[in-house]
């Protein structure tokens, strides 16, 4: 019978072969680039509204099941990742373990039977004592190699030098780089958060309506707008919108800015960007209204007319004994028995001989005020320049806790591919023996790249060996 342990054995190494390929590499990336076109195709995370009317309603349910408007989110899309992932450790600990032998040895091997047929080679001969020459050769070798070794070799000695085996590791600098990039993707698709929020001037919110879900977040502290100022060119266009911030946590102001397109605020990891801005109409309140109202009060007794000015909050006295008046509220959008009358004031009357009760005074309706019983008709003459222009800031708020992963992933690519393209392992040996009153050197080598280059390097290391004929002459 097959033994458990066998079964176990077979499978888990199928399992690593699978992971291992390269042709899962090939079939992965070239998923993730089918999707990657079909997301540019399919415009992400519009308003359903957009996708029911661009699809109609059997492909957009087909496609919100497939969660296709926000695919790089989606679980098989991350799923993706992950075996990508997956596939390039495997790949690269199943590479590694050849390479690492070469890498990581103390004594690396010279078959000098291989360096004297390679065609590089360089045969020298010259004057003088091969003591002389092997110490001159050494001299050579050691100041361009940090490894160097004599060994004997026929007759004479063989000058083993190399430099540059942990150049090999560069392609793996890359694949760990990749890994990273990927990880820190996952991290901040899984961890991290988008949304907005708009707060008017002088409110605060720690609330925030996320982007690519439904629902808000809470943020661990509050977001007061102190002060927004837009600047506008001569055509009427924005020329720079700032806010001013106070980030309050636990009833305390901890930190302040502030901020302009593309210079946000940071703090805690969580990044808040100057996005839009927008107009208040107004609120009910006083709060934005400023300078004075021209009323105008008309007695029904005697007919008279009377225009009084009039600041919010402040009562007025109105002639021929009808009391005193007061504006309380002002309403950007007032109704009256269920019916819209847009913007109105509301204040308060009070009659000489009377209770004071509530009067509504729509702005664009100056004889609203005659249909009330009465002894005065009040309306709204002139409002003037008395409305206070407040904004709110549209802020955008992100936080993203694998952009850290990110940036290292994107240093540890740039250094793997210098490494991987501009150096090289190179391995030189030169070979002495005597040959009746002189000495013949051979000198041969290789590298793992820029082979050009490195045969360039071996004449000028021919010209320096050459020059011990001239030492001892």
């Amino acid at each position: 019978m097959v033994q458990e342990s066998e079964i176990k054995g077979n499978y888990f190494e199928s399992l690593w072969k699978f992971f291992a390929s390269v042709k899962l590499t090939v079939v992965v990336l070239l998923s993730l680039a089918a999707l990657s076109i079909i997301g540019t195709l399919i415009p992400q995370n519009e308003s359903p509204a957009e996708y029911f009317r661009a699809f109609g309603p059997f492909m957009y349910r087909v496609l919100a099941t497939l969660d296709i408007f926000d695919m790089y989110r989606s679980w098989w899309f991350q799923g993706l990742i992950i075996l990508l992932t997956v596939n390039i450790i495997i790949c690269s600990i199943e590479r590694l373990q050849t390479t690492g032998k070469i890498i990581f040895t103390r004594n690396p091997k010279f078959n000098l039977g291989n360096y004297r047929r390679r065609k590089s080679r360089k045969d020298l001969v010259i004057t003088g004592e091969i003591g002389a020459a092997l110490d001159f050769s050494k001299n050579v070798l050691a100041r361009e190699f940090r490894f160097c070794k004599v060994q004997s070799a026929a007759d004479g000695f063989a000058i083993t030098a190399e430099k540059g085996r942990w150049t090999r590791l560069g392609v793996y600098g890359v694949h760990l780089s990749v890994v990273i990039l990927l990880i820190g993707s996952l991290v901040g698709s899984l961890r991290g958060f988008e949304g907005y929020a708009n707060i008017a001037e002088g409110e605060y919110t720690d609330t925030i309506q996320l982007r690519f879900k439904d629902g808000t977040l809470k943020l661990p502290f509050a977001i007061q707008c102190d002060d927004f100022d837009v600047q506008f060119y001569d055509t009427g266009a924005p020329k720079e919108f700032r806010s001013k911030l106070t980030i309050i946590e636990n009833g305390q102001a901890v930190l302040q800015k502030d901020i302009i397109v593309n210079d946000p605020l940071r703090y805690k990891g969580i990044n808040i960007f100057q996005s839009s801005y927008g107009k208040l109409d107004g609120q009910a309140g006083a709060a934005n209204i400023t300078g004075e109202i021209e009323l105008g009060f008309q007695s029904k007794t005697s007919g008279m007319t009377y225009n009084i000015k009039a600041s919010m909050n402040k009562p007025v006295e109105i002639p021929d004994g009808l009391g005193t008046f007061v504006l309380d509220k002002y309403y950007p959008a007032a109704e009256f028995r269920g019916m819209a009358v847009g913007p109105a004031f509301q204040g308060t009357l009070t009659p000489t001989e009377g209770k004071p009760f509530p009067v509504l005074l729509p702005v664009r309706f100056p004889k609203f005020d005659s249909m009330r019983k009465g002894t005065a008709v009040i309306s709204v003459l002139q409002t003037g320049d008395i409305f206070e222009q407040r904004y709110f800031t549209g802020l955008q708020v992100t936080k993203d806790p694998g952009v850290s992963l990110v940036y290292v992933g994107f240093i540890m690519m740039i250094l793997g591919c210098v490494v991987t393209f501009f150096m090289s392992h190179q391995q030189v040996v030169v070979e002495i023996q005597p040959k009746g009153k002189k000495v013949a050197l051979m000198l041969s080598g290789k590298a793992n790249k820029n082979k050009v280059g490195f045969q360039y390097k071996l004449e000028r290391l021919a010209e320096k060996l050459a020059a011990i004929d001239l030492t001892n002459r």
